[in-house]
């Protein structure tokens, strides 16, 4: 994650560095050499994926100068784009994505809860199998993805049951590798922890507005950064309306930053006359050359 940037980009080095001197350890050297047990505990994902995005957005803004219209985030992205927005500087976020990580894991016991993606299915048809097999647990939509895909969240005996009565009606449920029932009503006390971390974050003016995960609206207001951040972790991701508003604002290309290329494939089947693109590494950037 990242390395190639690292390697070849001073620009890179600085955000890794800056990171590193935030969190008092390596972080570069849990992104460059692992273990992949320690990077996938979420306390560290999140500062590593945030980490490697900005190091990405550094380099393409020093080698392609391109500056964004709008900017968006998937769940964790919300901060890159508030990075990239210049409301909220590097070093927060990156102490603050740590701290959101560990409050999200600490507030449900591991095994307890659990997410998983139904593909093929509407949003009113998720709503209600999410009502018939709750059974006096949690379980709710975490991602509007894309049409077809929503991940579901909750407890993990109610998200069993849920996946079984998708499979009994001809309908893929994949339960998904996290540790943690993310965007949904159990992560109210990581919200309401995340609040008291965010106190003495300064949020300054938006340069470029973000379209916000609660709402999928555009917010320009620095005033409403933080509450907008408090909601999301307990609150769905509504991504396929986000990417909708920015088309219906104009916009014709987006470009993923950071590790993989998940959104892009979900933008083609959100809206497939936009153009997008991903960068991760020095293949990648070169095609945007």
């Amino acid at each position: 994650m990242g390395r190639e940037f690292y390697k070849n980009f001073s620009v890179a080095r600085q955000v890794f560095e800056e990171a590193d001197d935030t969190l008092r350890f390596s972080l570069k050297r849990l992104c460059f050499k692992g273990p992949e047990e320690a990077l996938k505990l979420t306390e560290n994902t999140q500062p590593a994926v945030l980490t490697t995005s900005i190091a990405a957005l550094k380099v393409l803004q020093a080698e392609n100068g391109i500056q964004p219209e709008l900017a968006a985030g998937h769940s964790l992205g919300e901060f890159s784009a508030l990075v990239a927005s210049g409301a909220i500087t590097f070093v927060e976020a990156v102490k603050t994505v740590r701290l959101r990580g560990r409050f999200m894991q600490e507030a449900v016991p591991i095994g307890e809860g659990g997410m998983a993606a139904i593909l093929g299915m509407k949003r009113e048809e998720i709503e209600k199998l999410c009502e018939e097999t709750s059974i006096g647990e949690v379980l709710s939509p975490a991602n509007f993805n894309c049409p077809g895909q929503i991940v579901i969240a909750g407890h993990s005996a109610a998200i069993e049951r849920a996946m079984k009565k998708v499979k009994e009606n001809g309908k893929t449920a994949i339960l998904l590798p996290v540790s943690a029932p993310f965007h949904s009503p159990l992560m109210k006390s990581a919200g309401i922890r995340l609040e008291r971390a965010l106190e003495g974050m300064r949020v300054k003016n938006l340069k470029v507005p973000v379209v916000s995960n609660v709402e999928a609206e555009i917010n320009p207001f620095k005033d409403r950064v933080k509450e907008l951040l408090v909601a999301q972790v307990s609150s769905p991701v509504r991504w396929e309306e986000s990417m909708q508003r920015m088309v219906e604002n104009g916009i014709e290309q987006v470009v993923e930053i950071g590790p993989g290329k998940v959104l892009c494939g979900l933008m083609k089947w959100i809206d497939s006359k936009v153009e997008a693109v991903n960068l991760e590494d020095l293949e990648t950037l070169k095609k945007m050359s």
